[in-house]
């Protein structure tokens, strides 16, 4: 079997984050006050790409938008093994 090589795309990941916490209609300050944080700064950093959540906090931030961890990541390079073949998706 050959070696996957999959990378998280921060910048769409962040775009995603957002997507989805105007989806819900949360703001900023909803996410910090639900995961505890004493500023904003780190919610701002996912939105804006120059950082990922932490796998806890991917968990809590899943649980309240009620969405999968799937469903927030961006990959690059996602890989589907269907019956032996496997299909490279495109990039969203």
């Amino acid at each position: 079997m050959k070696p996957m090589y999959l990378s998280i795309q921060q910048k769409e990941t962040g775009r995603q984050i957002k997507k989805l916490l105007v989806e819900k209609g949360y703001t900023v300050k909803d996410v910090q006050s639900a995961m505890g944080f004493e500023n904003p700064q780190a919610i701002y950093k996912w939105i804006s790409g120059k950082s990922l959540p932490s796998l806890d906090n991917l968990v809590i931030l899943s649980r309240l938008l009620y969405t999968s961890i799937e469903d927030i990541l961006v990959v690059d390079g996602d890989v589907v093994r269907f019956t032996g073949i496997y299909f490279k998706l495109p990039v969203q």
